[in-house]
């Protein structure tokens, strides 16, 4: 397999595809770029699950701000609306996912809150699916916000559900 050359004609414009291909992980694989591309989102979600809850999501909001322009950039320079390689939308928005939960200390959640966090993405529950309309970086990212806030729902419900076991 060979690593394809990153798109783009300016510095910012290869850093942006870059980082909104989940480092490239978007462009390497056929099948499923958007979850192979969700899975530094993981990485981030251990470290920020280690911080105080404010800090928590003070770490979301900003990433989730700063994958507005990414993706908008991306999209422009890959051609296509929403295209499937973008994946910034995944893996810099799974940590809301995550908001709250002890995920070092319980490391079966991080697989599972993997999983719902895809589930949602893919079934995209109302409004999610109505705001991936909206053009640009603010279309891609919107939709997963809301995704991920059905998942960070749900991921808290099944940790106290299969806890009380």
């Amino acid at each position: 397999m060979t690593i394809p050359a990153i798109p783009g004609n300016t510095f910012y414009q290869k850093w942006a595809v870059f980082v909104a291909t989940g480092f490239g992980l978007g462009l390497i694989t056929p099948v499923a770029p958007g979850t192979v591309g969700s899975l530094p989102g993981v990485l981030l979600a251990l470290w920020v699950s280690q911080q105080q809850l404010a800090l928590q999501i003070l770490v979301c909001v900003g990433m989730t701000l700063l994958a507005v322009p990414v993706c908008d950039v991306a999209e422009r320079v890959l051609g296509k609306k929403d295209d499937g390689r973008i994946c910034a939308d995944e893996w810099m928005l799974f940590p809301i996912c995550t908001i709250g939960l002890p995920l070092l200390q319980h490391l079966w959640l991080v697989p599972l809150c993997f999983v719902v966090a895809r589930v949602c993405d893919i079934i995209k529950p109302p409004p999610a699916r109505q705001l991936q309309a909206i053009p640009g970086g603010l279309g891609i990212v919107i939709d997963d916000l809301f995704a991920s806030l059905y998942a960070l729902a749900i991921n808290h419900a099944l940790f106290r559900g299969i806890l009380a076991l």
